[in-house]
């Protein structure tokens, strides 16, 4: 099989989807790897080290999407790259359909087959190509949560750790999950008050078990929420239904309620942000202002780090894209149900029901699209 990886083109976007190290893989099987070049500076890969590994280096992202039988990438296509796309070919990378019909609508067009990163399960009921990234995401949370806090970037002025004789910032994590776990674990190193909240009480038990000193924790509901943002000096947003529209948690109404100059930090923006206020922001100017808030919401806060990610991405998608590529996606994804479950767009038909019911479009089933 023809792989090829085109550089990222999305606004401040240094990942790569293949690293050197994955492209040698596929290459001992006996499979082409196109790289575009240039495509891993941003992460410190350079094109020597793709050929070392012996990927061919192609000039034009044009190129490869004409010539590979199979795209991987990081971030969804962007509308330049998904008019490439063609029946029969696989694209392999972060999707995000739910709050985009336009992407949707094109790659339906396209004839593709499209398999997302952010809805692959494992025998745990995890989200293994999405956890990476949650983790990197929830670290940086309130890293980016603190730099947006200081007052010469219109937050309330307040020092994570305090000092001697002040008290630290209250961080509110809402969503107990691998991004929430992270982010409360980063946010209580710094010295911040933090309190994360969650609706599965079972989650709950494991995180009073193992962080219990740490953090404190609560059940999410409405009036618990709203209560413990109205103390907050940050709110990280950190609410995860795979594959589906990120619920809103917080209402522009409540804005008002909350803190003058308090952070929103919208981890959730790629399914559409948890905060109603929430829009997608790049890094290069990451924060805005409602009401008196400041929201961070860059869709993309990994890329920030793009070495460290690129790395842990590729360490956990490696397997499944060799899985593709040596056995074809319709029998990799019928001997995986945990890779069928990646199946969002094949041939024309939506393929996962979380998107079809965020955008009211029909879908089929992944079973039924392997029959196609």
């Amino acid at each position: 099989m023809k792989i090829g990886c085109p550089k990222e083109i999305k606004p401040q976007e240094y990942r790569v989807g293949m690293t050197p190290n994955a492209a040698r893989e596929a290459v001992n099987a006996g499979h082409t790897v196109l790289i575009e070049a240039g495509a891993g500076v941003g992460a410190g890969f350079s094109d020597a080290d793709y050929t070392a590994a012996g990927a061919q280096m192609i000039a034009t992202a044009e190129e490869i999407f004409a010539s590979a039988d199979m795209i991987v990438k990081v971030k969804e296509p962007q509308s330049i790259e998904r008019a490439r796309l063609r029946a029969g070919q696989v694209l392999f990378t972060y999707l995000h359909l739910a709050p985009d019909p336009d992407q949707t609508k094109d790659l339906l067009a396209s004839g593709a087959t499209c398999i997302a990163y952010e809805t692959v399960t494992d025998d745990r009921g995890g989200l293994p190509l999405l956890a990476p990234m949650s983790e990197v995401a929830g670290r940086l949370a309130p890293q980016v949560g603190a730099w947006t806090l200081q007052k010469a970037n219109g937050g309330r002025g307040v020092l994570m750790g305090g000092v001697p004789g002040v008290l630290p910032a209250k961080v509110l994590v809402i969503g107990g999950g691998v991004v929430g776990t992270h982010a409360a674990k980063i946010a209580a190193g710094m010295g911040a008050d933090v309190t994360v909240l969650d609706r599965s009480v079972n989650r709950l038990r494991y995180l009073d078990d193992v962080f219990g000193g740490s953090f404190k924790n609560a059940y999410a509901d409405a009036a618990t929420t709203i209560e413990l943002a109205r103390q907050a000096d940050m709110i990280i947003g950190a609410v995860l239904i795979p594959g589906a529209a990120a619920p809103k948690l917080i209402s522009r109404a409540q804005l008002k309620e909350l803190k003058p100059g308090a952070a929103l930090v919208d981890v959730a923006i790629d399914q559409g942000g948890c905060f109603e206020t929430s829009r997608a922001t790049t890094h290069q100017d990451p924060i805005y202002e409602v009401d008196g808030i400041m929201h961070y919401c860059v869709a993309n806060m990994p890329g920030a780090v793009a070495r460290t990610s690129t790395l842990a991405l590729g360490n956990a998608t490696m397997p499944f894209m060799l899985a593709l590529a040596n056995k074809g996606w319709k029998q990799a994804c019928a001997d995986d149900k945990h890779l069928l479950n990646g199946l969002n767009v094949h041939a024309g038909h939506l393929t996962y029901a979380a998107v079809g019911a965020a955008l009211g479009l029909p879908s089929i089933s992944g079973a039924e699209a392997l029959k196609i």
